[in-house]
């Protein structure tokens, strides 16, 4: 296969967090058939083994590092690791993420769950983006930062995980005040704002047909996504091709984040939800007047 040489990625070493599933392993199937040299890592490393071994099959250059994201000290070891196999990290793609109170109106959500959406899908990026900061800037080489936000943390969104919405809202923050802060010196911030696409973690979701229906008839392409098709905008911000793209949060959503006051859940998906979470987490705390 050939490629526009703008879009090269070959012999740059990339890190993706959260690849031993979902759109995680995508990505670094991905990058790694463009002949970038990949590392995985997660915390399930026999996941991330498995995937590194059927890519290296076929002559793609990866490893598996287990990383829990929200340990900082397991990060600086990641980076350690992918310097020690591949050189300097180029790339950092901060991918790994969790719903930890999917289903739970936000009345229900207990410090439990909030807190851990802040471990993981803030501060565990946090962590990967200060690390790879230090780094790039260090040796004065520069790099890109490509973080997952969301297209739910962009907006309120009614029925959407609370917690989950606002820790991804976060993350686009910090990736505009990153980018403000490192373009200077030769380090691109920018984050990719899926929609709805199938993964692990929003299989649940997806899979139920008053879920799916409702998602795709709430979007402009009458769909949810292919996990594929957020390859391009990876590729892009991955690539020379986006050497002037600093501090953009570029939603792939079909056209969601486009549209202007569209509900989201209805209240026979709400009946659903009360049924289907366990403990009361999805009932809803509603004045009765009688």
């Amino acid at each position: 296969m050939s490629y526009d040489p703008i879009f090269d990625i070959s012999n740059k070493t990339i890190i993706v967090t959260g690849a031993s599933s979902g759109l995680g392993s995508t990505f670094a199937k991905f990058l790694s058939e463009r002949n970038a040299n990949v590392v995985l890592a997660a915390r399930r490393i026999e996941r991330l083994e498995k995937l590194s071994s059927d890519l290296s099959e076929k002559g793609l250059q990866t490893i598996a590092v287990a990383c829990d994201v929200t340990n900082s000290s397991d990060v600086a070891n990641m980076f350690n690791i992918a310097e020690e196999k591949f050189g300097r990290v180029d790339i950092l793609v901060n991918n790994a993420g969790q719903i930890t109170e999917s289903g739970a109106v936000p009345e229900k959500i207990t410090d439990e769950m909030f807190e851990q959406s802040v471990q993981v899908n803030l501060l565990g990026l946090w962590y990967c983006c200060r690390e790879a900061g230090q780094r790039m800037l260090s040796d004065g080489l520069g790099g890109s930062i490509i973080n997952l936000s969301s297209v739910a943390g962009l907006n309120g969104m009614r029925g959407m995980p609370a917690a989950y919405q606002a820790t991804k809202g976060a993350v686009a923050t910090l990736t505009k005040s990153l980018a403000a802060n490192w373009g200077d010196r030769g380090i691109r911030v920018n984050a990719i704002a899926p929609g709805w696409f199938p993964s692990q973690m929003t299989m649940a979701w997806v899979r139920k047909s008053v879920f799916k229906e409702h998602i795709s008839s709430s979007s402009p392409m009458g769909r949810i996504g292919k996990p594929e098709e957020l390859n391009g905008v990876l590729l892009l911000l991955s690539s020379d091709a986006s050497s002037f793209i600093n501090g953009e949060i570029i939603s792939v959503d079909g056209g969601i984040n486009a549209s202007v006051g569209l509900p989201f859940f209805t209240e026979e998906m709400f009946t659903y939800l009360e049924k289907a979470v366990p403990d009361n987490m999805a009932k809803r705390i509603i004045f009765d007047e009688s």
